[in-house]
């Protein structure tokens, strides 16, 4: 599949349009959740734009540091974000880093704008792998046309895994269904009225913690650290951090009150 869009004398990548598209819905999401607590959009939007710049800018850093050994001779590659290359891990800590200390300044609870954002990121990241599959990267192993067939996949989807001529596994699909069925689970949650500030970020964490975890088992493009894999390290920490925040909120924070969960 051509990860390029031709239009005459412009070239427009794909990843680069579902990239955008991710942001742009996931963060719009955000912002109204904020909202319909009682947050000024000027407010959100203004985080958001900074949290998603550093936190690109983070992402790519991530994966360069990752994989140094290649850019150190490629310097100028490091600028072509547009080939692929942004490590979701890389992008969530500098984007955290970012946002915590904008509510800092603020005097904004900070675990209350996190329930919020990550609304809108899980979904962002469901639409965001499919980049990858339009890149032909972020995939797993080599399997067989059968197994593929097997899984009733769209008949694209399976053109889309045939690479360098061996069919491999599509671990980016796997990643965009669970993410997506992490949001419908927390677009239902978020109305309960046992919900704790808090709950959703935890949530989210073991949500997406233990997908990856699993998943980048199957990958062959995985970040090392000598032989362990970097993806799987960070997400049995978010595992453990998701854990430790519920336990947390669950003793510590306070119900959403009023018409917050209506």
């Amino acid at each position: 599949m051509d990860p390029i869009i031709n239009l005459g004398i412009v070239s427009i990548h794909w990843y680069s349009i579902i990239l955008f598209i991710a942001i742009l819905v996931g963060s719009n999401l955000a912002i109204k959740e904020a909202k319909r607590h009682g947050f000024e959009e000027d407010f959100m939007v203004n985080l958001l734009f900074l949290g998603v710049i550093v936190g690109i800018v983070g992402a790519r850093l991530y994966y360069v540091i990752f994989n140094f050994d290649y850019y150190k001779d490629n310097l100028i590659e490091i600028f072509k974000v547009w080939n692929g290359g942004l490590a979701i891990h890389g992008g969530i800590i500098a984007g955290l880093i970012t946002i915590a200390v904008i509510c800092y300044k603020k005097k904004v609870n900070l675990l209350k704008i996190l329930d919020y954002l990550v609304v809108g990121l899980i979904l962002a990241q469901a639409i965001g792998r499919w980049g990858n599959f339009f890149n032909g990267e972020a995939h797993g192993l080599v399997t067989t046309l059968a197994h593929l067939q097997s899984l009733y996949l769209p008949q694209f989807i399976i053109d889309g895994m045939h690479l360098n001529g061996n069919y491999y596994i599509p671990t980016f699909l796997y990643e965009s269904v669970w993410c997506f069925i992490g949001f419908i689970i927390m677009i239902v949650l978020r109305r309960k009225k046992f919900m704790k500030i808090g709950y959703l970020t935890s949530f989210y964490l073991v949500w997406y913690g233990i997908e990856r975890f699993f998943v980048e088992g199957m990958r062959t493009d995985s970040l090392m650290f000598f032989s362990l894999r970097v993806a799987q390290l960070v997400s049995l920490a978010m595992v453990i951090i998701g854990v430790v925040l519920f336990v947390y909120s669950l003793k510590k924070s306070k119900k959403y009150e009023g018409d917050e969960n209506a």
